[in-house]
């Protein structure tokens, strides 16, 4: 005779809305819903202890929406926000580079370069100024549903567990927050987005959503070498024409300089790092330069969602809806996707009131916005890079020119199916990538110096959040076709293959992970699932 474990008593908290994250997205959103209807009660709950502690981008911001939400932003702006100067667009080979005319999208006149971290934390108290409830280091586990299957809210992850399942004494039970409404601004492959996603079957009439991986570190440099304003993009050199990459140098006030390298998830070298190969286009000589004699002072990864307007999927469902990066939104030849997640959330927030908190009608109304406008305009620029770097550049040359009028539509595939397996890529189906990592000279050295300046921090004595379904496979069948690949495009380390006296396994090493969720993404044969921690784990981004 079976007999269930008794259900966990839970305390219930209620609101009109519970918004799930507070990056730039759910905190315009909770703005504009008190601007409109300050008697609507809403709250905000947050997986980083701080708000801004989880996120990460580039990022220069244009201004418009900001401007629509609060007009009077610019008389005290957030800490770090630096007009943008003058843009610059290189080639680069191994040892130098050429310049070349910069792309209309990347043209920045107008635009700011902030910390987005910095500017979540600036908003925060403004939105609690309207009566907005934020609630940091509340990780959304699972959604609440009602009898007829509508979602009503989310639980709130146990605290207090122990990594064998069992209770520890500081063991406090999820709250339950219920809810008309649960808008999803959870960011680029959020857990509970993935889980509503599938529940719901949002992307049944779109493509697959596709990613890069963005990492990024905030240097402090010698005095006068950073000049505030200066926006540098690059492509080429260390990846190889098969390969979708690029960099960004925004230079700060304070003789701070931050920078990045962002990889497609496309790729299909088994073998491609990309921590590494961000450490390499570090040592170019023209970066090199400008580092030298700094130091780090914080570091960090995430996914950035790169599907564009083709892998949209539906967004809403009965009781919730979706926003920002949640949704897709980001614009890839421009590298901008804030303004769209401000956007996006002013227009929920905005139809909600309309529609007394009913959801359906959202997504139209989003699909006929000047969000997705500008997508689609830009719908066959990612894509065309699938065929190579120069079919790329042709063909986004073309569709800048044409205004995206072209009458086809390029197709995404899951960037899980673009791995090649080892036999195939080594017996020259694809271009031999540029492996000469670089191992020396600018720090960090090893993927684990990266995971300090990240700050991360995460209970050892807890449940691994990383949940591999098979790990036999990894041994198995991984090790052969593909070579482990998860051991590789992870930033942080997470994932060892190791051989000892206890035979050959997979180890996890949880506490490293900086939630950028590759893994999730990439993994070839789809058995890692990322799944939330203790409210407040991961890391703890300063001004990123």
């Amino acid at each position: 005779m079976n007999v269930s474990a008794p259900e966990i008593e839970r305390d219930v908290m209620e609101y009109d809305v519970v918004t799930v994250g507070a990056g730039p997205a759910g905190l315009a959103f909770a703005i504009r819903l008190k601007q409109l209807n300050p008697g609507i009660s809403v709250c905000v709950i947050e997986k980083g202890a701080t708000v801004g502690a989880h996120i990460l981008s580039g990022a220069v911001i244009e201004p418009g929406p900001l401007d629509a939400l609060l007009p009077g932003w610019r008389d005290a702006p957030p800490p770090i926000c630096v007009p943008a100067g003058e843009d610059e667009f290189w080639l680069l080979s191994k040892d130098g580079g050429r310049r070349l005319p910069v792309p209309p999208g990347m043209r920045n006149h107008g635009n700011f370069i902030v910390s987005l971290g910095a500017l979540c934390a600036w908003l925060a108290p403004q939105a609690e100024a309207l009566g907005v409830e934020i609630y940091p280091g509340f990780a959304a586990a699972s959604a609440l549903h009602d009898e007829s299957g509508r979602v009503a809210g989310v639980r709130i992850g146990d605290m207090g567990v122990a990594k064998d399942g069992t209770h520890k004494p500081s063991f406090t039970a999820g709250i339950d927050i219920r809810a008309k409404v649960t808008v999803l601004a959870e960011g680029a492959r959020g857990s509970l987005s993935k889980q509503l996603v599938k529940r719901f079957g949002l992307d049944a009439d779109s493509d697959p959503q596709g990613y890069s991986i963005g990492i990024k570190e905030l240097w402090q440099v010698p005095a006068g070498r950073a000049t505030p304003g200066r926006i540098v993009h690059t492509f080429g050199w260390p990846a190889d024409n098969r390969t979708y990459g690029g960099s960004f140098l925004y230079h700060l006030d304070g003789d701070r300089i931050a920078l990045g390298y962002v990889s497609g998830l496309d790729y299909s070298d088994p073998e491609y790092k990309p921590w590494e190969a961000f450490q390499q286009w570090k040592n170019h000589p023209t970066v090199a330069s400008l580092l030298e004699g700094g130091s780090i002072v914080s570091a960090g990864a995430r996914a950035i969602v790169t599907g564009g307007w083709q892998s949209l999927p539906k967004v809403e469902m009965p009781g919730a809806l979706l926003i920002g990066d949640a949704a897709g939104l980001l614009n890839v030849p421009k590298i901008k996707g804030t303004h769209q997640a401000i956007r996006s959330g002013m227009l929920a927030a905005e139809h909600l009131v309309q529609s007394q908190l009913a959801p359906a009608g959202f997504d139209a109304k989003l699909r006929a916005s000047d969000a997705m406008a500008e997508l689609k305009k830009v719908r066959n620029i990612k894509p065309g890079f699938k065929r190579g770097l120069w079919f790329g550049l042709f063909n986004a040359a073309w569709e800048t020119l044409t205004g995206g009028l072209s009458p086809w539509t390029l197709k995404n595939k899951a960037d899980w199916r673009s791995l090649s397996k080892l036999d195939d890529s080594r017996a020259g189906e694809h271009e031999q990538p540029k492996r000469d990592y670089v191992q020396r000279a600018l720090p960090p050295r090893d993927r684990l110096q990266g995971v300090y300046f990240a700050a991360t921090a995460h209970d050892e004595d807890q449940p691994v959040h990383l949940v591999v379904h098979d790990t036999d496979v990894c041994v198995e069948r991984c090790t052969v076709e593909y070579g482990n690949p998860c051991t590789r495009f992870c930033p942080a380390g997470v994932y060892e293959i190791v051989d000892d006296a206890a035979g050959k396994r997979l180890q996890i090493n949880a506490a490293n992970c900086v939630h950028c969720k590759t893994c999730d993404i990439k993994d070839p044969y789809e058995i890692i699932t990322w799944v939330t921690p203790e409210g407040g784990s991961g890391p703890n981004y300063q001004n990123l």
